[in-house]
């Protein structure tokens, strides 16, 4: 088993436990992490991952930010995919064990919960805290309505995207889809406050089985996110991912120019690993 130190101690987790929004308070975790906190405390966690990478295939440029051990407090953890930085038995599995949260994800990712990292084995996770979802389910989780959308990640067996509702405004949250046919409906169906977008440069990155350097786009260029974030029809766009991984780190800030012309987003929401943002 695993263990994870945070470099920044327990004072994110603190941050998310003390605080009381108005409406859903939305910390970026860096990689494609978030934590959504609504009104009447009900908190959801969304793809956090807390580990290295595959050094020197893939790796991490961002601090830890969080001991996963220090959470108390979680209602559901929601995987967009099967990728090891979105289902992570040391990131994920200590949440479930000390909450009691129940982990929501398509069927390729629970395979690696259940068969190839065996949470209920290593570490104190029921059998019935995983929760198998696929496109068009609607989840009640507190608060919060939950959609289980289409998702576009060819290098993903199986993703999804989540779409989240609460009286205070709606966030999407796309995984590491690039743009998608289905985008223009979900634009249409649901009023998209935020949209989390995964977006990166295209680098050389040491193949997985020869470890020869490999031309590699894994997240959406500069115009693959407006797209996306177009047919959404979001009034905010947030890059996320951009920070990960060494050789396909970006910068968020290019995405102005070429946002500009484009009616949505009407704005950026650029942050950094540990901003909140709010709905």
């Amino acid at each position: 088993m695993t263990e994870i130190r945070s470099d920044w101690g327990d004072w994110l987790v603190r941050d998310v436990a003390d605080a009381t929004p108005d409406g859903v308070a939305i910390w970026y975790l860096g990689c494609n992490g978030f934590v959504l906190k609504g009104s009447e405390g009900t908190t959801l966690f969304i793809d956090p991952y807390v580990g290295l990478g595959d050094p020197p295939r893939t790796v991490r440029m961002i601090p830890v930010p969080f001991d996963p051990e220090d959470v108390a407090d979680a209602d559901a953890v929601l995987a967009t995919h099967e990728h090891t930085d979105h289902v992570h038995g040391p990131s994920q599995a200590p949440i479930l064990a000390n909450t009691g949260a129940t982990f929501y994800a398509p069927d390729d990712s629970l395979a690696v919960a259940r068969d190839e990292e065996s949470w209920t084995d290593e570490w104190d996770v029921a059998a019935d805290q995983l929760t198998d979802v696929a496109e068009g389910e609607t989840l009640e989780i507190g608060e919060f309505t939950v959609h289980v959308e289409d998702a576009h990640d060819p290098d993903a067996t199986h993703p999804v995207s989540y779409v989240i509702e609460h009286d205070a405004g709606t966030f999407f949250h796309g995984g590491d889809t690039k743009p998608s046919d289905e985008f223009d409906r979900i634009g249409d169906e649901y009023d998209i406050d935020l949209a989390a977008l995964a977006f990166g440069t295209v680098g050389r990155i040491p193949d997985k089985r020869t470890r020869e350097p490999k031309r590699t786009r894994w997240y959406n260029d500069e115009n693959q996110i407006i797209e996306c974030a177009a047919a959404l029809q979001c009034e905010r766009l947030l890059p996320s991912h951009w920070d990960m991984w060494k050789g396909l780190t970006a910068d968020p800030t290019a995405l102005h120019h070429h946002a500009n012309s484009f009616t949505h987003p009407r704005r950026l929401e650029i942050v950094e690993i540990g901003d909140r943002v709010d709905l």
